[in-house]
């Protein structure tokens, strides 16, 4: 029995300590110290030779050691009989510059995929991992060849993209995504990929090319399905509508997919294109939840552009849409419409209130609580009732934990410490929302931070903040002429302080909600001119092309604005849509 022990942790001790060397070595590797990893691997290697031949080779390589490289490769042919070593073997010779001899050894790995076409995925990948590109176009197409059921048409197109041959990855890619529908999403996650570095946007047309000839030439709706996601990417929702009606005409199981649509045309400010889908779903559809959600989306647009005037009329269509649908759980947000529209528009907080906390007393799961108590504080705080709007964000953030909206709940419990000029707290707040998940919110966060740091330096009583503070606030209320004469006060009394870059961004904003754009473009041109080292450049940037191209109709003044973002701004938020306009205004998407 004792010599079992014995036996047992002798083993073990021997298991530790090879261990041990093996992530030395492997360290050593990293370092690029391979004399001393060397040293370790042979040791290693006599003991298995299977695991470690490896880096042992790639060591060889590195040190130009190409004599001891080439025969242990010479005793792992023999020991195993894979063509993958005449790869290695071969690319010994390359790297001594014997292109000839280095060529003969690939051909001859590639003969034996005719004797076992089995072995061009394991030659293509090894050719691939060496970036022999040609070498493993090769090995694929042959494995094909002698093998007809075996398919890289994937692995192809891919090193077709690889080589520059972008058309043709794109037909093998569409090909290999028709015959193995499901792996579209893996298709069209490469497209993405591609998009993404289309500068000039030849690609795109390319795409858009090849799926209309698709679509013309066969009736399978999967084309249709496809280049909806194409629209989708460049964000012409009206022409993803069309391929998604002719894809409801034979599947109707698919009409969730056009109210997701119609969000996506809402959220990218594309609202006629928006009103229309939403007209063909309320046509459409006998489900209450879906007539319920195409009603939210139309209501809260014709909220956003409404003039006051309108306000009494909006109010009477969201009351009968709650008579027709009932106060229940059914209808949450529907009510949380009303309610804000009530406190913000109406400026009658206490009937938002008094709603909300009605709906508190269903039956709700804990999100949908949430949600109202969401609600309920923006109202709390609109009414400048700080600290139960803190209470309220507070236990959003405790029973929703690490959920999106938690993330949001703590942004905006952080913006009502602001409001409330507690500024050490919200600061506290917001350094640890810098690294949220949510890019929108860490972006939020890392602006608050930067605004209150900035101008607590300069100026310990943090008069200029408290005022900035206040106008926030009236902006928040929708006061937005208050707010705009509170801003203004503040560019007069604090001129050359850091709050003047933040407080110029605001200014413009509110003059181009007042459709005052000459206005707008100056206070932006102040913060090109005056504040360039600061972190509102590219706003100022993307906001004055956008004038220029959509309400001013001036593309030449939005043009360089547009390519100014492309190459200075790749961080920003708004660098992919100044990307698409910038290419849109050069021509670069039509075919």
């Amino acid at each position: 029995m004792l010599k079992k022990i014995g036996f047992f942790v002798l083993f073990l001790a021997s298991f530790w300590v090879s261990a041990q060397n093996e992530q030395l070595a492997f360290n050593y590797i990293d370092a690029g110290e391979y004399e001393k990893a060397v040293t370790i691997l042979e040791e290693l290697y006599i003991k298995n030779k299977q695991i470690y031949s490896d880096k042992l080779l790639y060591c060889y390589q590195q040190l130009k050691q190409y004599d001891k490289a080439l025969k242990l490769i010479g005793e792992l042919k023999v020991k195993y009989n894979n063509p993958t070593f005449l790869v290695e073997e071969g690319y010994v010779y390359q790297l001594q510059k014997k292109q000839s001899e280095a060529d003969k050894k690939y051909e001859e790995a590639l003969n034996e995929i005719n004797k076992n076409p089995n072995y061009a995925y394991n030659l293509g990948s090894i050719f691939e991992r060496k970036v022999l590109l040609e070498w493993a176009l090769k090995a694929y197409e042959n494995g094909q060849k002698v093998n007809p059921n075996i398919n890289f048409d994937y692995q192809i197109a891919l090193l077709q993209g690889q080589l520059g041959n972008l058309d043709l990855m794109l037909e093998k890619l569409l090909d290999y995504g028709y015959k193995n529908q499901e792996n579209t999403a893996l298709v069209q996650n490469q497209l993405s990929r591609f998009l993404m570095d289309d500068t000039e946007g030849t690609f795109a047309a390319d795409i858009r090319k090849a799926l209309l000839l698709k679509t013309q030439k066969s009736q399978d709706v999967y084309w249709n399905q496809f280049l909806s996601w194409f629209f989708v990417q460049q964000k012409e929702y009206g022409k993803a509508f069309v391929q998604e009606k002719s894809v409801y005409k034979r599947n109707p199981e698919s009409f969730i997919n056009i109210v997701t649509l119609a969000k996506m045309a809402i959220e990218e400010k594309q609202s006629e294109d928006a009103k229309t889908i939403l007209a063909f779903v309320l046509e459409n559809t006998q489900d209450l939840d879906l007539q319920m959600q195409a009603h939210h989306f139309l209501i809260s647009m014709e909220i956003e552009n409404a003039p006051q005037t309108d306000y009494i009329i909006i109010h009477q269509k969201l009351q009968e849409l709650l008579k027709k649908y009932g106060v229940t759980p059914f209808s949450l947000d529907l009510q949380i419409l009303t309610a804000h529209f009530e406190a913000f528009y109406l400026k009658q907080p206490e009937l938002g209130k008094q709603l909300l906390q009605n709906t508190l007393n269903l039956p709700l799961n804990i999100r949908q609580q949430s949600k109202i108590k969401m609600e309920l504080a923006d109202i709390m705080v609109f009414d400048e009732k700080f600290n139960q709007a803190i209470l309220f964000y507070a236990q959003v953030e405790e029973n929703l934990k690490n959920d999106v909206l938690a993330h949001e709940a703590s942004m905006k419990l952080a913006k009502a410490n602001f409001y409330k000029k507690d500024f050490d707290w919200t600061l506290q707040q917001v350094k640890n929302l810098k690294q949220s998940s949510s890019l929108l919110i860490a972006n939020d966060a890392v602006e608050l931070f930067l605004l209150i740091q900035d101008n607590s330096v300069e100026d310990s009583l943090r008069v200029a903040l408290q005022a900035y503070a206040k106008a926030d606030l009236q902006l928040y209320q929708k006061k937005n002429e208050e707010a705009l004469q509170s801003f203004l006060s503040i560019l007069q009394k604090h001129k050359g302080e850091s709050i003047e870059d933040e407080t110029l961004l605001k200014v413009a904003k509110i003059y181009e909600q007042k459709k005052e754009y000459t206005t707008a473009l100056n206070y932006y041109q102040n913060i090109l001119e005056n504040h360039k080292e600061g972190i509102y450049i590219d706003e100022a940037l993307f906001f004055s092309a956008e004038i220029y191209k959509k309400h001013l109709m001036d593309n030449e003044k939005a043009k360089p604005l547009y390519e100014k973002m492309v190459l200075e701004h790749a961080d920003s938020l708004y660098y992919t849509e100044s990307r698409k306009q910038y290419r849109t205004l050069r021509g670069d998407t039509s075919i």
